[in-house]
Formats: structure tokens, C-alpha cells, sequence
């Protein structure tokens, strides 16, 4: 047999079953309901805001803003740019003058909104996670 890992958004509640176990009620993205076991559902299922590293990528990927909680009170988030085939090069810029292209593929990248250094709202273009960022527990999905 094969082995696989799965990465999928669901909604549950503490449970028990007709004998008392306790466990989860679980709804899966297209309304199936079923109800797992506490063990089998904490191995397999993290809190949307504590997410590791990983599921963020993979929320990323999926076109969702993720940061971190201690982010969260400096409205600071994280968004996967897909990039750009054929990206027009203006003359003056640094890419046309570096290049001499009037055309380039501009790759996907992870870009950061923050604040710059005068304390006004940014785009940082192609964030670079930190070890802490890549270890931490608390990544969250920003609505």
C-alpha cells in the first residue's frame, strides 16, 4: 500500500458516542458528517489558528492570507503571489535597466504587508520565513 498525508479544512465539536467514548462530531467541505475518536482526530487535525508551518503553506497555496498571532495586532499577513508569465518591463525600472529586457517571468513569490520604516502600510515583496517562523505552532488564516 501506498502511505498518504492529507491537508483539509473541516468543522467539528466535542462528541460522545452511543457508549460514551469520547470523540468529535466532524463535517467534511461537502456536508458529510461522522464522528471520530479523540486520538485518531487529535493526530490528524490542528486549530485553524495554530497552524504549523506546513498547513500555512498549503492555505497559502490555496489563495488564503495566513500570519502569525502575534502578527495579528499589527495587521501584518503573508499572500502567495502566483507570478507572471510575461511581466512588461517599464522603461527606468530597475528590472528594465538591470536586464535590458522588455519582458520577463516574474516567479511566484511570497510577499508580506506590513509597515515600512515611516510608518506607513506596505507590500514587502518576497518574504524569507525565519527559523522561528518555520518551527512555530501559531499560524492563522486571516479572513
Amino acid at each position: 500500500m501506498q502511505t498518504y498525508i492529507g491537508t483539509k479544512i473541516i468543522q467539528a465539536e466535542p462528541q460522545r458516542d452511543a457508549d460514551g467514548q469520547g470523540g468529535y462530531k466532524v463535517r467534511y467541505a461537502d456536508g458529510y458528517e461522522s464522528w471520530s475518536p479523540t486520538e485518531p482526530f487529535d493526530t490528524a487535525y490542528q486549530p485553524m489558528d495554530g497552524m504549523n508551518f506546513g498547513h500555512a503553506l498549503e492555505m497559502l497555496k490555496r489563495g488564503e492570507r495566513v500570519a502569525r498571532r502575534g502578527w495579528n495586532g499589527k495587521g501584518m499577513w503573508l499572500v502567495l503571489v502566483p507570478g507572471t508569465p510575461n511581466a512588461q518591463l517599464r522603461d527606468g525600472t530597475p528590472y528594465k535597466t538591470a536586464t535590458g529586457l522588455d519582458e520577463c517571468e516574474i516567479l511566484p513569490h511570497v510577499d508580506m504587508w506590513t509597515v515600512n520604516s515611516e510608518g506607513r502600510r506596505a507590500m514587502l515583496p518576497g518574504w524569507v520565513a525565519s527559523q522561528s517562523d518555520i518551527l512555530a505552532d501559531d499560524w492563522m488564516i486571516i479572513n
